[in-house]
């Protein structure tokens, strides 16, 4: 890259924003404002290097986009006195646009968005990032990436909503999601939910960025500068908080004269003008306090857990979600002992909210290991390395259960036993299969190195509850069904004492109308894998698991069928071309693919997994949920339909 690049790389980051703002104050559009900002950067890419950088960069790209949007507009014939204005202005001293960037953000981050589309969109047109870095950083495809921005462009110029600053009716709760939005991006850089590292630097960098951009914006607003005196302080520690091959290291154990100590003045100021502002504190002035005060300690055991225990009962209070919850009883186990953090802990296992999140086994393991009852937290911190999806921590939990003394060696395993039992020869494939998901969920939930022999009924029914308490009668009673004979395999009946079949309403799906169905096919921006299996299941009739069922060996593309058991099924023209295009270059394995390759401890098996790509069989569950958001705009009761439902009259 040449310095004029770099050069252009760099204004583009600084000065996008408010170029983009300003642009929307004359097209009122966001999509069509990001072109004519990037048109004027295509112009820049052209000239700069040849001609040289211009005194004032940033003016310099602002008066070449609002040419183009008085050219757009000129073209297309609208809002001609408008023209004339605007090309006037070019000639006017520039105005303060500091209004026009807060406007941006308040759209970007609009609740008529997705959670994220509106990460995607706020990175994109106020970060000034490209689609390559948002996913980079995130983790997904390009492809992703460019169909959020583009719905969520698309979304808001249906809604109408309006270039301006929301009134003081709707300003608390549109602030709160402007702030979550930038919350979301430092959480992700702080502590990536997927891939190899911990942390991410460049989105916590983008997040601080935008955090003190809006502080500068709205500077009367107390919540703005707690979260950025969150941000800092918790930046702070970044350099502290991983080892030499990239391993977590816990906040009691981190070498504190590696703490930034100029981040953690800044967050130190950032606090002290919130509180000038005054008012009750929120949760994100909370959330920094109790910063500062692990910031304030010079050792771990200077710590003042007290009053950060005390904070956290605030802050609850005001915002009681599950994992806020959950750090409260950290904070309880650490000031008034671990059996009383234990006792909050073990009043969310049944949380649904907390089922699959990898910090509830693991903060469950810290404290049984403060009270003395190590195999229990190691199968705590076992149960939690297979949850965790990022690889640096699902390594170092392994680690930690590896730490402590194994059971003896004849205690059989609850992993071992549900191995054993799915390896019989005696079931149907897909009895296998829907066992192997019902057992599999059951080992994630309770631990795979449980011993069988200390697996309570207690445990199974809450597992069980929270798993699939909300589901329909049918799911519900398939799940029990697996777990009964499993018990009864493994001698083991009184694993479902307590649990009782639900009834079930036979009721006849009515199919989707013709109208809602050609609004589906029409949808061009639909995944190839969704379309397919949609097209399949309302051309051919068979029921959604026949479907999820097939493999690739399975199908013959010139007679357009498969066959699957004793049955056949078969589709139209439609779905023939979709489903050439799905398998191409796969010879065998299932033909619907799951997202993303297994997790160690969530490995499907061989038949269920494809040899080209390694992913696993589509489940059933997700091949519903996508379904259901796909078609909740169809859906005169805003739930989406089932798959059921595509069947024909």
């Amino acid at each position: 890259m040449t310095d004029a690049h770099r050069t252009i790389d760099a204004v583009w980051k600084l000065e996008s924003a408010r170029i983009i703002a300003g642009l929307m104050r004359i097209v009122h559009d966001v999509g069509l404002a990001e072109e004519l900002a990037q048109d004027a950067l295509i112009t820049a890419l052209e000239q700069w290097p040849a001609e040289g950088v211009p005194d004032n960069p940033g003016a310099w790209l602002t008066a070449i986009a609002k040419r183009r949007a008085v050219d757009h507009i000129r073209r297309a014939r609208l809002h001609e006195r408008k023209a004339e204005a605007y090309a006037r202005e070019l000639d006017r001293p520039p105005e303060p646009e500091r209004d026009d960037v807060l406007r941006l953000m308040f759209i970007s981050c609009h609740p008529v968005l997705p959670t994220e589309s509106r990460v995607a969109l706020t990175l994109r047109v106020v970060g000034g990032l490209t689609t390559r870095e948002i996913a980079r950083a995130f983790l997904v495809t390009e492809p992703v990436v460019a169909r959020r921005v583009a719905e969520a462009k698309r979304a808001l110029a249906e809604a109408g909503v309006p270039f301006a600053l929301p009134d003081a009716r709707e300003l608390t709760g549109r602030l709160s999601s402007v702030l979550e939005v930038i919350y979301l991006i430092f959480n992700e850089g702080y502590s990536a939910t997927s891939g190899d590292d911990l942390i991410r630097p460049a989105l916590c960098l983008e997040a601080l960025r935008l955090g003190r951009m809006l502080g500068e914006l709205a500077p009367r607003q107390a919540e703005v500068h707690g979260l950025v005196a969150l941000m800092e302080i918790q930046s702070s520690r970044s350099a502290a908080r991983t080892g030499p091959a990239g391993e977590p290291i816990q906040l009691h154990d981190q070498n504190r004269g590696r703490w930034d100590q100029l981040l953690i003045r800044r967050g130190f100021t950032a606090l002290l003008r919130a509180r000038e502002i005054g008012g009750t504190p929120g949760p994100y002035v909370l959330q920094a306090a109790i910063a500062v005060c692990h910031a304030q300690a010079r050792t771990a055991g200077e710590t003042d857990w007290i009053q950060i225990a005390a904070l956290y009962d605030a802050l609850a209070r005001l915002m009681p979600t599950p994992v806020v919850r959950l750090n409260r009883a950290v904070a309880v186990g650490m000031a008034h002992g671990p059996q009383a953090g234990l006792d909050l802990v073990d009043s969310l296992l049944g949380d649904p909210a907390l089922r699959d999140y990898h910090l509830l086994p693991g903060v469950r393991g810290d404290l049984l290991l403060r009270l003395g009852r190590p195999q229990q937290a190691r199968e705590e911190f076992e149960r939690a390395a297979a949850l965790a999806r990022n690889a640096a921590e699902a390594a170092f939990l392994r680690r930690r259960a590896e730490q402590i003394s194994a059971p003896e060696a004849d205690a059989v395993t609850l992993g071992e036993s549900v191995r054993a039992f799915l390896a019989r020869d005696d079931l149907g494939a897909e009895t296998l299969r829907s066992y192997g998901q019902t057992l599999g969920r059951l080992c994630i939930a309770l631990g795979e190195r449980v011993p069988l022999a200390a697996v309570t009924a207690e445990q199974v029914a809450r597992a069980c509850t929270t798993r699939w308490g909300g589901t329909a009668a049918g799911t519900w009673n398939r799940h029990l069904s697996a777990i009964r004979s499993f018990g009864a395999w493994a001698a083991a009946d009184d694993l479902t004492a307590g649990l009782a079949r639900r009834a079930e309403a036979r009721t006849r799906a009515e199919p989707i109308g013709a109208p809602d169905l050609d609004r589906l096919w029409s949808r061009a921006d639909l995944p190839l894998r969704e379309r397919t299996l949609w097209r399949l299941l309302h051309e051919s009739a068979a029921g959604v698991r026949v479907v999820l069922s097939l493999n690739v060996e399975d199908l013959d593309l010139d007679d357009r069928r498969a066959r699957s058991g004793s049955a056949w099924v078969t589709w139209r023209a439609a779905t023939a071309r979709l489903l050439e295009a799905l398998v191409a270059g796969r010879s065998r394995g299932p033909v619907f693919l799951a997202d993303r390759r297994p997790g160690p401890g969530r490995m499907p098996a061989e038949a269920d997994r494809c040899p080209h790509t390694g992913r696993g069989r589509l489940s059933y569950e997700r091949a519903e949920y996508l379904f259901k958001q796909a078609t909740s705009d169809l859906d005169p009761a805003g739930g989406g339909y089932t798959l059921r439902r595509l069947k024909p009259r």
